[in-house]
């Protein structure tokens, strides 16, 4: 890929792959793939995204994610079986801080409603570790604003639900929101300016940096969510700008610039 994450064809090049996971984060990948291939019958496939497939993941700081798409709709036993994998993997990996293990069915992410979301999600940003690859029926994506508005336009709606957490949060739980809350801004924030700089970047450092090329009046407060996304604060402060500052004007600016995602059945 080139500097802006483009095949030679212009759309977005796939990140990461099993030869870019680190070395110290071998033996997590492989206890991943034993205990899922052999707790989901309904597996259709498994795969990895985040730091790690993309090889910059720093022991003892990033997670480990993970994406499993079933043959048919998860079940309540289905969560709970992915909540005991995390924990098992959790307390036997000292290197990783904490495993977070998404469910879809592959039905869901082939769909029309999810081809810029979910599908984008699986053909672009996950690594197959496990079964036949959904990126094989899906199309080619370029860093277009129908690709910004359906994978981060739904910003608006997720703002009050983030507001009332905050409001009896303990330090734990503001360390853990101010951790989602900013990673969600800088992405958004960067699929914001991302047809207009032409290309893709997972890195969140990055992300602020480009993002500020348009926005440098707000460029500040973005390389204060990319640091707490990375290093998560309880400090109210630092919550309450990102939930009711910078929030609230990259929702409006969002939706201005690319309107907001399509609704989902």
């Amino acid at each position: 890929m080139d500097h802006r994450g483009l095949a030679p064809d212009g759309t977005i090049a796939r990140e990461g792959s099993l030869e870019q996971v680190p070395a110290e984060f071998a033996a997590v990948v492989e206890a991943l793939r034993v205990h899922v291939a052999g707790t989901f019958a309904r597996l259709h496939s498994a795969y990895l995204y985040g730091s790690i497939p993309r090889g910059t993941a720093v022991p003892g700081v990033s997670d480990l994610d993970v994406l499993l798409a079933l043959h048919n709709e998860p079940t309540d036993a289905d969560c709970a079986a992915a909540r005991r994998i995390e924990d098992a993997l959790d307390r036997a990996f000292p290197q990783i801080n904490g495993a977070g293990i998404q469910l879809a069915s592959a039905r869901m992410l082939l769909s029309d409603a999810e081809r810029h979301d979910g599908g984008f999600f699986v053909a672009c940003l996950c690594t197959p570790l496990l079964g036949d690859d959904l990126a094989e029926h899906l199309p080619r994506y370029r860093p277009t604003s129908l690709l910004a508005r359906e994978t981060n336009g739904d910003l608006r709606t997720l703002l009050p639900g983030w507001r009332e957490r905050a409001q009896t949060a303990t330090d734990h739980e503001r360390r853990t929101l101010s951790r989602s809350v900013a990673r969600r801004l800088v992405r958004t924030g960067f699929t914001l300016v991302m047809p207009r700089w032409g290309g893709w970047t997972s890195d969140l450092a990055r992300s602020a940096e480009l993002f500020g090329r348009y926005y440098p009046e707000r460029l500040e407060q973005m390389r204060t969510a990319a640091q707490t996304a990375r290093e998560p604060t309880a400090d109210p402060a630092i919550l309450a700008m990102l939930i009711d500052d910078l929030g609230p004007w990259l929702a409006a600016e969002y939706t201005a610039t690319h309107g907001e995602r399509a609704p989902r059945p």
